[in-house]
C-alpha cells in the first residue's frame, strides 16, 4: 500500500478490518482496555503508546469506535494537527459525518455492513461490505481489493456512506428492538406463551429470530443504543418521525449491563432485564397505574 495506517480503538470490527490490509498498522495502547490490547497484539499491530505519537507517524487514520465517541475522537485527532487522510467508519448520521469531515482537510466517510471479516480469504462469498464516499473513497476501496472485505464507492460526497448505513441499520437493528419490545409487552401482559404459539402458526420465523437476537444482544446493546440515536437524528433531519428509533435507543440502553457477559442469554433473561423498571415501579407504588406516554 505504501502508506502507514493508524487504527483507533481496536475493537472486534476495527481490528478485523485493519488485519485485511497489506501494510503497517499502528495503534496507541494508552487508555485502551485489556481486551483491545489483546486483539491488537494478536493481530501484530505496532504500538506507539499514545494518540499524539500515532498521528505523528501515520498517513491515514481509521476510526472505528462507538458512535457516541465518533465526534470526540475526530476532534482529538484534529487538535493534534493531523493533516493526513481521516477515514471515519462509524455508524453515525450524515450530519455527524459532515461535522467530522469539516475537522479534516482530507476525509472519507464510510459505513460497514456485515460481520467482522476473517483475517484471510476463505473462498466463501464476501459478507463484509465497506461503503465509502468522498473524494478519496476509491483509493480506500482499492486497499481492500482481494481481501475478505468488499469496498464499494457510492459517491463523491461525505455523508452518503453514512446515510446508507443509517438506512440499513434502521431496519436490521431497529426491527430487532421492536421484536424484543413486543415480546416484553406480551410478557408484561402474561401472554408470552400464547404469543409464541400464535407466531408458530402464523409467523414461524419470529420465535427463532427472537431467540437469536436475545442470545447475541448482550455484547452489542451498549453500542446499539448510540447507533439508534444517530438513526433517529437522520430521520429527524429528513423530516421523518424519529420516535421509534429513540425508543429503540432506550430499549437497548436497558441492556448495557450485559456488555461484559458472554453471548448466550435466553429470551427470558433478556425480557426480565427489559421489564425491571416496571417491576421496581410496582414494588414502590403497587396501586398506581403507570402513565402512558403522551
Amino acid at each position: 500500500m505504501g502508506v502507514r495506517i493508524g487504527l483507533l480503538h481496536p475493537g472486534n470490527m476495527g481490528t478485523a478490518l485493519a488485519a485485511c490490509l497489506d501494510g503497517e498498522i499502528h495503534w496507541a495502547s494508552n487508555g485502551r482496555s485489556q481486551a483491545s490490547t489483546a486483539r491488537a497484539v494478536e493481530a501484530g499491530f505496532l504500538d506507539v503508546g499514545d494518540l499524539a505519537s500515532l498521528v505523528s507517524v501515520v498517513d491515514v487514520v481509521l476510526s472505528v469506535c462507538p458512535p457516541t465517541a465518533a465526534r470526540d475522537v475526530a476532534q482529538q485527532v484534529s487538535d493534534l494537527g493531523f493533516d493526513g487522510l481521516y477515514v471515519d467508519l462509524n455508524a453515525v448520521a450524515p450530519t455527524t459525518a459532515h461535522h467530522i469531515g469539516r475537522l479534516h482537510v482530507r476525509f472519507v466517510d464510510g459505513g460497514i455492513i456485515g460481520p467482522p471479516p476473517p483475517s484471510v480469504d476463505t473462498g466463501q462469498p464476501v459478507r463484509t461490505r465497506l461503503y465509502l464516499s468522498g473524494e478519496e473513497a476509491a483509493a480506500v476501496a482499492a486497499w481492500f481489493a482481494g481481501s475478505p472485505v468488499e469496498g464499494r464507492v457510492i459517491g463523491p460526497n461525505p455523508g452518503q456512506a453514512s446515510a446508507l448505513k443509517m438506512s440499513y441499520a434502521a431496519w436490521t437493528k431497529g426491527t430487532s428492538a421492536l421484536l424484543l419490545s413486543v415480546a416484553a409487552l406480551a410478557t408484561s401482559g402474561e401472554v408470552i406463551e400464547e404469543l409464541l404459539d400464535e407466531w408458530d402458526m402464523s409467523l414461524p420465523e419470529l420465535r427463532e429470530r427472537l431467540e437469536q437476537v436475545s442470545s447475541r444482544i448482550g455484547e452489542k446493546a451498549w453500542r446499539f443504543s448510540g447507533e439508534m440515536e444517530e438513526i433517529a437524528r437522520t430521520y429527524a433531519e429528513a423530516g421523518l418521525p424519529d420516535g421509534f428509533h429513540l425508543a429503540a435507543a432506550d430499549l437497548y440502553s436497558r441492556l448495557t449491563d450485559l456488555r461484559d457477559h458472554p453471548a448466550g442469554q435466553t429470551v427470558d433473561e433478556v425480557l426480565k432485564i427489559l421489564l425491571v423498571d416496571r417491576e421496581l415501579d410496582e414494588e414502590t407504588n403497587p396501586t398506581q397505574p403507570r402513565e402512558s406516554s403522551p
